[in-house]
């Protein structure tokens, strides 16, 4: 099965640490969406497309982060993204946060999302953009 990444290089504000000197852990849902936005943008469509033309949105249903080692001020992160699976109208994303420096794994997060309409009720992922995701994954129509 042919995978598609994303990888977006990122440098950790001081804003985005907490006391410690480690960024705070909420951060890195924050991180995953810029991955997530990024990959929408290699499959050639954007979220706004989606919403404004479409009216299609992608609710977070499910946000999960395992946290393997700290992330420090001035470290120069890699957010790789891929498109796990998707269904009628769920998508579901994978995330990796490697540090630059050393390949260090620094967190592993997934996320899990229920297209809806702007009434929040679940649709069906229009036609264009689920070719899209399930060519992203190796499935054909």
């Amino acid at each position: 099965m042919s995978q598609r990444f994303c990888e977006v290089r990122l440098r950790v504000r001081y804003a985005e640490t907490d006391q410690m000197g480690v960024v705070y852990h909420a951060n890195h849902f924050i991180w995953f969406e810029v991955g997530r936005v990024e990959l929408l943008r290699q499959f050639g469509f954007s979220y706004r497309d989606m919403e404004q033309h479409d009216g299609c949105f992608i609710a977070v249903v499910d946000a999960r982060c395992r946290y393997k080692a700290p992330v420090r001020y001035d470290d120069e992160v890699i957010v790789r993204t891929q498109l796990k699976n998707v269904r009628e109208s769920l998508v579901h994303f994978g995330y990796e946060l490697v540090r630059v420096s050393d390949g260090m794994l620094l967190a592993e997060g997934e996320t899990t999302h229920l297209v809806t309409d702007a009434e929040m009720k679940v649709r069906a992922i229009p036609e264009k953009y689920m070719r899209a995701f399930q060519e992203a994954v190796g499935k054909s129509s």
